[in-house]
């Protein structure tokens, strides 16, 4: 998994802003002002994906594949991380991913930040 393909598939998503985040040494994208992907580090420095998930739908992706594990210092049950450095999870699954992690944080947006999210796109 490319960090630069995430990077870029990240940014196309409506209202999307990256920053890095120094003290965790981690690249954030967020809508809304809220996180829905993080690249970082494990313990270790290996690099993952962190990426926010429906529970149930978390859990059996976890028992799915090897490389998805527990959100990496997140909370365990709405994150999982995947190992970026890893080749059983598909890339067309992982921007899948990348889009439930969007829809459910654009999802929580009160109604007019999910406005002025849709407005500054329009405008764009």
């Amino acid at each position: 998994m490319d960090k630069e393909l995430i990077h870029a598939y990240c940014l196309k998503l409506r209202g999307t802003t990256h920053d890095y985040k120094l003290e965790w040494e981690a690249d954030r994208y967020q809508v809304g002002g809220k996180m829905y992907a993080m690249i970082g580090g494990n313990a270790t420095g290996k690099p993952v994906l962190t990426l926010k998930c429906e529970p149930q739908r978390a859990e059996e992706l976890r028992e799915a594949y090897e490389s998805i594990i527990p959100g990496y210092y997140m909370n365990k049950t709405h994150w999982n991380s995947i190992y970026m450095d890893s080749d059983d999870v598909p890339l067309d699954l992982v921007e899948k991913l990348i889009e439930h992690s969007y829809d459910l944080v654009f999802g929580k947006l009160t109604k007019k930040a999910q406005q002025e999210v849709l407005l500054l796109e329009e405008t764009m």
